[in-house]
């Protein structure tokens, strides 16, 4: 999985049904991070209506806040390639400590996914934890607000 995209481009009912091939993407361009200063390397991984799997890994760098988060580069290239919904995301983050999406990614997944979008938060083992969104980021607002 080349971080652009994989999937046969199929409708997606069940989400939970692709979480190994969720996790495989991630974990694959997880080893791709750019993560000299913290050595906190992240994959994620983003599942489109359509069956895609779109992937990104951090970029940091020495300029802070210039860098880029895992989940952010995933968004970018599926809006590149003209996608434009989030049915499911998985994060790969290094440490024993759960990982999860940081406040800003919370956003940037909520102005393409649903409140019940699952967010599953994984390490090297596999997935440890699985979220909604909504309760990743409660009381939250989405682009249905601004119109």
């Amino acid at each position: 999985m080349d971080g652009n995209h994989n999937g046969d481009d199929q409708t997606v009912d069940q989400p939970h049904e692709r979480v190994d091939e969720l996790f495989a993407a991630a974990l694959a361009v997880q080893q791709n991070a750019h993560a000299p200063y913290s050595n906190y390397r992240v994959g994620a991984a983003l599942l489109t209506p359509s069956g895609r799997i779109f992937s990104g890994c951090n970029v940091e760098n020495a300029a802070y806040p210039q860098g880029a988060c895992a989940e952010a580069g995933a968004i970018a290239a599926m809006v590149a390639a003209g996608e434009r919904e989030i049915v499911a995301v998985l994060t790969v983050c290094d440490g024993e400590q759960l990982g999860t999406c940081c406040g800003g990614c919370r956003q940037r997944i909520r102005e393409f996914a649903k409140l019940s979008t699952p967010v599953y938060a994984a390490d090297a083992s596999g997935v440890r934890a699985t979220f909604t969104l909504e309760e990743l980021l409660p009381h939250s607002f989405g682009p249905e607000h601004l119109g």
